[in-house]
């Protein structure tokens, strides 16, 4: 593993340094955690993003799924 510095607020070193705590880990696997969990959201909201301009530039045929709706069960 790697050593980065980083710098906090005061503040938040406390309310992290309280989390981790109440967990039983320490700061650095914190911090590895959250910052997996952050990167995994930007992939989320990038592919998000190229569905979108995907379907912006191809729209979906209305009629491509018409053959279907005989076959759909709607429950009250």
């Amino acid at each position: 593993m790697r050593t980065v510095q980083m710098t906090l607020d005061e503040s938040l070193v406390q309310e992290i340094d309280q989390v981790v705590k109440r967990l039983g880990t320490t700061r650095s696997a914190f911090a590895r955690e959250a910052l997996r969990a952050a990167l995994t959201r930007v992939q989320v909201r990038e592919l998000e993003e190229k569905h979108r301009e995907g379907y912006h530039r191809k729209p979906v045929d209305p009629d491509a799924f018409r053959d279907w709706e005989d076959e759909q069960v709607w429950v009250d």
